[in-house]
């Protein structure tokens, strides 16, 4: 993917979402699943439910939404977002009637990260032992690439809402994801960060596929603009570990390089990197974020300490309508309203076509998700576009093909179990350290 990705950077949206502020009713579910909380108001009229498995609960009785997200480790702050985005769509199947004539539930587990990849292994293998009819996750490349097989050869199809990894792309028949491979948001923030004026650029970088591949992705585009990169580039080994917690070598080595700008690569980590490349005295808005640290800081770092910093979110900014019917979910689940929404319209989407595939299969087993994934999503040229699961479900029984298009807003998966197009969003902190939408770029592989 790196260097074959074509870049539309004709601005096709904008808008000012603040990263850091921030369903239908169902019908009681069957003995397969165990409501909780079950309804809230607290998104206008919007009624939810926390449709959780019940112990037992398989994809013989039930549609079950397993789930491998990051509920603790160095990415647990997607957790809450794309734990909402599969709660609220089982939340609507159920609202629409569910899936075959059986209510949809839910089953998420811990993914932890990379640094511990035990955990993601014991939950793989309790969802391989309850026969789930999709699994959502992880978040993480590199933990997907833990499990994938498990999952592969137990013939369960897996769809994660925010792996980026260039080497997933392909990978498995029972692999599938609603984000973009890094080659889109790679060429989407080196065209951003060219376009800026920079041509001496640094990387701070982590040693993780992810890491790494965003990283190749941007300095290509970069160095095919005229620019160069000037330390923590491909091959010269500079990358440092996941999970390491000071960083006063790495900024001293990228400080001296003397680069224009720096491209901060990192999970958790980078709440260690600002304050010691603040301290150095680098402008700090001339650094770049990308999808696993474009985060509320506000609690963080000393105010003004990221004002005029940039980073790039795959993923169409969605609407207001769906994010308050996201957080309302989540309220209703666990209490407390989101502060962050990157990837929740993709887990809303991963968990939709799965219960379409099922739909259009006639059967919830994971092998008849896998066999009409793809259907679903739009691989027909005379599909018929529709935005709901209730719209699309009417139209399966119309026999129509169709084509889901969700708030996620990428095209049709493609040969390779990614999304052909999907859009970048363009970010900026301000001096509150938390992050406004600027601007939006459509990629496509």
């Amino acid at each position: 993917m790196a260097g074959t990705a074509a870049l539309s950077m004709a601005l096709v949206a904008c808008g000012s979402d603040d990263g850091g502020d921030e369903g239908a009713g169902s019908e009681e579910s069957s003995s397969a699943a165990s409501p909780s909380e079950s309804s809230s108001e607290s998104a206008g009229t919007a009624s939810f439910t926390n449709d959780e498995c019940a112990s037992g609960a398989s994809s013989a009785d039930s549609f079950v939404a397993g789930g491998i997200l990051p509920l603790t480790g160095n990415l647990a702050f997607l957790g809450p977002p794309e734990i909402s985005g599969v709660g609220l769509a089982v939340s609507d199947i159920n609202a629409a009637g569910g899936v075959n004539g059986v209510q949809a539930c839910h089953d998420i587990l811990d993914s932890g990260d990379s640094t511990d990849l035990s955990i993601s292994t014991a939950s793989a293998n309790t969802l391989v032992s309850q026969k789930p009819s999709v699994v959502i996750g992880a978040a993480s490349s590199s933990v997907s690439l833990n499990f994938v097989d498990t999952l592969t050869d137990a013939k369960i199809t897996q769809v994660s809402p925010a792996n980026t990894a260039v080497d997933l792309s392909g990978y498995s028949d029972f692999y599938f994801r609603t984000a973009p491979p890094d080659g889109v948001q790679g060429s989407a923030l080196g065209t951003l960060i060219s376009q800026d004026g920079y041509t001496n650029v640094g990387f701070l970088v982590f040693n993780d596929t992810y890491g790494t591949g965003l990283r190749n992705a941007v300095e290509q585009t970069i160095t095919d603009a005229g620019g160069s990169c000037v330390y923590g580039c491909k091959g010269d080994g500079d990358e440092f570990p996941a999970g390491q917690t000071t960083f006063s070598a790495e900024v001293q080595a990228v400080t001296a390089a003397k680069p224009d700008a720096i491209v901060i690569i990192a999970f958790d980590e980078t709440k260690s990197i600002v304050p010691e490349l603040a301290a150095s005295g680098f402008d700090m808005s001339k650094t770049y974020f990308t999808d696993g640290n474009l985060s509320d800081y506000s609690a963080d770092f000393e105010e003004g300490t990221l004002e005029g910093a940039q980073g790039t979110l795959p993923g169409a900014d969605p609407d207001q309508d769906f994010k308050d019917k996201l957080s309302g979910w989540y309220e209703a689940a666990n209490g407390e309203a989101l502060k962050d929404f990157s990837y929740g319209a993709e887990s809303y989407d991963a968990t939709i076509l799965a219960a379409l595939a099922a739909a259009k299969g006639g059967a919830n087993d994971s092998q008849t998700v896998q066999a009409n994934y793809r259907a679903v999503s739009g691989e027909s040229e005379n599909a018929e576009e529709c935005n709901t699961y209730a719209d699309c479900l009417a139209l399966i029984e119309e026999g129509s093909d169709i084509r889901y298009a969700g708030p996620s807003g990428i095209g049709p998966i493609d040969d390779e179990n990614d999304p052909s197009s999907a859009f970048i969003g363009i970010y900026q902190y301000g001096a509150d350290n938390k992050y406004t939408l600027t601007g939006t770029v459509e990629g496509t592989k």
